[in-house]
Protein backbone atom coordinates (compact mmCIF):
# COMPACT_ATOMS: atom_id res chain seq x y z
CA UNK A 1 0.00 0.00 0.00
CA UNK A 2 1.49 3.45 -0.72
CA UNK A 3 1.99 5.95 1.53
CA UNK A 4 -0.25 9.06 2.04
CA UNK A 5 1.17 12.49 2.11
CA UNK A 6 0.87 12.94 5.39
CA UNK A 7 2.67 9.68 6.07
CA UNK A 8 5.61 11.17 3.39
CA UNK A 9 5.45 14.35 5.43
CA UNK A 10 5.77 12.74 8.99
CA UNK A 11 8.33 10.64 8.07
CA UNK A 12 10.51 13.22 6.16
CA UNK A 13 10.30 15.38 9.60
CA UNK A 14 11.64 12.47 11.45
CA UNK A 15 14.31 12.12 9.45
CA UNK A 16 15.41 15.73 9.69
CA UNK A 17 14.82 15.72 13.33
CA UNK A 18 16.94 12.40 13.84
CA UNK A 19 19.42 14.39 11.40
CA UNK A 20 19.41 17.53 13.76
CA UNK A 21 19.43 15.78 17.08
CA UNK A 22 22.51 14.20 15.88
CA UNK A 23 24.43 17.09 15.11
CA UNK A 24 23.32 19.21 18.23
CA UNK A 25 24.43 16.33 20.03
CA UNK A 26 27.76 16.14 18.44
CA UNK A 27 28.30 20.21 18.84
CA UNK A 28 27.49 19.55 22.82
CA UNK A 29 30.21 16.80 22.62
CA UNK A 30 33.13 18.51 21.18
CA UNK A 31 31.92 21.98 23.43
CA UNK A 32 35.11 22.65 25.68
CA UNK A 33 34.39 20.59 28.98
CA UNK A 34 32.99 23.69 31.14
CA UNK A 35 30.89 24.67 29.09
CA UNK A 36 29.95 21.09 27.82
CA UNK A 37 28.89 20.73 31.56
CA UNK A 38 27.02 23.76 32.13
CA UNK A 39 24.81 23.02 28.47
CA UNK A 40 24.21 19.23 29.92
CA UNK A 41 23.06 20.56 33.25
CA UNK A 42 20.92 22.98 31.90
CA UNK A 43 19.41 20.19 29.43
CA UNK A 44 19.12 17.70 32.55
CA UNK A 45 16.56 20.64 34.41
CA UNK A 46 14.57 20.20 31.23
CA UNK A 47 14.79 16.52 30.09
CA UNK A 48 12.24 15.84 32.96
CA UNK A 49 9.07 16.65 33.53
CA UNK A 50 7.97 18.20 36.59
CA UNK A 51 5.03 18.96 39.12
CA UNK A 52 4.72 15.47 38.80
CA UNK A 53 3.40 15.35 35.34
CA UNK A 54 6.48 12.67 34.79
CA UNK A 55 3.17 9.41 36.57
CA UNK A 56 4.21 6.42 34.30
CA UNK A 57 1.08 5.43 34.36
CA UNK A 58 -0.56 8.33 33.65
CA UNK A 59 -1.81 8.89 29.28
CA UNK A 60 -0.89 11.81 27.77
CA UNK A 61 -3.60 14.08 26.47
CA UNK A 62 -2.94 16.48 23.45
CA UNK A 63 -2.59 19.28 26.14
CA UNK A 64 0.49 17.06 27.87
CA UNK A 65 1.82 15.83 24.45
CA UNK A 66 4.28 19.01 23.54
CA UNK A 67 5.81 19.63 26.86
CA UNK A 68 6.49 15.37 27.00
CA UNK A 69 8.25 15.51 23.73
CA UNK A 70 10.12 18.61 24.21
CA UNK A 71 11.47 16.92 27.91
CA UNK A 72 12.33 13.41 25.66
CA UNK A 73 13.93 15.80 22.97
CA UNK A 74 15.91 17.03 25.54
CA UNK A 75 16.78 13.21 26.82
CA UNK A 76 17.56 11.74 23.78
CA UNK A 77 20.40 15.15 22.70
CA UNK A 78 21.63 14.65 25.98
CA UNK A 79 22.10 10.89 25.58
CA UNK A 80 23.90 10.92 22.10
CA UNK A 81 26.13 13.79 23.37
CA UNK A 82 27.56 12.18 26.51
CA UNK A 83 28.00 8.95 24.09
CA UNK A 84 29.79 10.75 21.87
CA UNK A 85 31.77 12.74 24.11
CA UNK A 86 33.08 9.48 25.68
CA UNK A 87 33.51 7.79 22.64
CA UNK A 88 36.05 10.75 21.68
CA UNK A 89 38.06 9.79 25.06
CA UNK A 90 38.59 6.49 23.82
Amino acid sequence: MPNTYLEDTLITLEARLIAQRRLLARMVAEMPPEARETLLSWINEREVMRDGQEDPGAVPDAVDTLPLSIAQEFQQIATLARRHHRSSDL
